[in-house]
């Protein structure tokens, strides 16, 4: 039997994980009250205990206010709540995963602008922004409130700068291994280097990449700065592929690369290269249009409530044209990710798209990437990595990205899977032992 490359151990800066299957960051709804602790743990231990060699603990925002991109995210600016959660690391680090922190700040793409009823409920509460809306964007008006935006100044971007390091510091604190940066998904980062959102003139502008980057090196000084050396510091990095033809100064593949490198320069231990598209937009969630998740009456007042009902509509026909527009795709981020290992030196992660042990195990034996990890099918199989670590090169995960998992999620509803046809794949799979022993 061949040995399995996804079962090999992986350096990551100072650490070592002891394969190199991850979870990827979901919306794990945690918020900060005083369950957050149990719920992080519910939904982040089963990755650990059937054997992934790290885990990414989702969405986490740096700001005591403003930058939510979704309801329920945690706020992890305040050191005793952060260090509340020492029960949910310690029970995932108890397996023997590595656990980080994604933290991140929505920008331009945050609650304020596009949440009916977050936006009643904050009158005040600004949505603050990297530049001026693209011409685009003000052209969608209609559905997006942009009368609230406010360009941050150079003494906020570094102020927010220090927000990333003191979160990354309560972090350590607490007992992960490190952070990782949500430089994608429409994220402050991204919109920092994309040319799309960053019109800047001042420091943390500029018609290169370097100039461009100015925050992000800020960020991880901090960072670096604020904890100890064998802290683990990832990120994420963006091409806008997938922006509709009428932008024409997003993101390259050839960008993205570069931006990996400057990633490394600056003192990251690793990366991972994301296809996105210039919104919060099906380019993150390729698949099928959820009927179900729409169609579903429980979520109707939920809807309601994020986009208005006359909005929802609009909302649901977008979706629906996107969804054709951005098909799913086997291994999308796989090319993005041989163009990064050309350029750096420290490890490659990618995800999105990938269903079968045999494609994985492709990818790491081609170079193509050094660790692979995935999202959605964790909503479908929370304890999938025991299958892909001991099933035979045909494991294939149930996940269809059907997406009937994340489009609830506007309203503040779990991450799960709501498709019936999966979720009795997975009971019958359940009654054979496929996920090995419960501890």
């Amino acid at each position: 039997m061949r040995v399995s490359l996804l079962a090999s151990p992986l350096r990551l800066g100072a650490r070592e994980a002891k394969n190199r299957l991850y979870r990827a960051p979901v919306l794990e709804v945690a918020g900060n009250g005083p369950d957050a602790a149990r719920i992080l743990r519910r939904e982040l231990e089963p990755s650990a205990a059937s054997g992934c060699g790290l885990v990414f603990q989702g969405a986490c925002l740096v700001t005591p206010e403003g930058g939510r991109s979704a309801p329920g995210l945690s706020r992890v600016h305040d050191r005793a709540f952060v260090l509340s959660l020492r029960p949910a690391v310690e029970a995932v680090k108890a397996h023997g995963a590595l656990l980080l922190m994604q933290l991140g700040h929505g920008g331009l793409q945050t609650m304020e602008l596009w949440h009916h009823a977050y936006r009643q409920e904050h009158p005040d509460l600004a949505t603050l922004a990297v530049s001026e809306p693209p011409w685009w964007m003000k052209a969608l008006s209609p559905l997006l409130d942009l009368s609230r935006v406010r360009v941050m100044t150079d003494d906020e971007l570094r102020a927010l700068a220090e927000a990333f390091g003191a979160a990354a510091s309560h972090a350590a604190e607490a007992g992960y291994d490190g952070v990782h940066l949500a430089g994608a998904n429409g994220s402050v980062f991204q919109q920092c280097w994309s040319p799309v959102f960053n019109k800047r003139t001042d420091a943390f502008g500029g018609p290169t990449l370097r100039d461009r980057s100015t925050f992000f090196r800020l960020v991880v000084e901090a960072i670096r700065r604020r904890t100890p050396r064998d802290f683990l510091l990832t990120t994420k990095v963006p091409a806008e592929t997938e922006a509709p033809f009428f932008v024409r100064d997003a993101l390259s593949l050839d960008e993205g690369a570069q931006i990996a490198r400057i990633a490394q320069d600056a003192g990251v231990d690793a990366v991972a290269p994301v296809r996105v598209g210039v919104t919060r937009d099906q380019a993150t969630a390729r698949g099928a249009f959820p009927e179900i998740a729409w169609s579903d009456p429980r979520w109707q007042k939920g809807y309601d409530a994020a986009f208005g009902r006359a909005r929802k509509h609009a909302v649901k026909a977008a979706n629906r044209v996107a969804a054709k527009a951005i098909p799913f795709e086997p291994a999308w981020n796989a090319a993005f990710c041989r163009a990064v290992k050309r350029e750096v030196s420290i490890p490659v992660l990618c995800e999105g798209g990938l269903r079968e042990k045999a494609e994985m195990e492709r990818l790491l034996g081609s170079g193509a990437c050094d660790m692979v990890g995935m999202a959605r099918p964790f909503y479908a199989e929370p304890r999938l990595a025991w299958r892909l670590l001991h099933e035979d090169e045909d494991a294939r995960l149930l996940c269809e990205s059907c997406n009937n998992c994340t489009i609830p999620q506007v309203t503040g509803a779990p991450g799960v899977c709501r498709t019936p046809e999966i979720l009795a794949k997975r009971g019958e799979m359940m009654k054979r032992g496929a996920y090995g022993p419960r501890e």
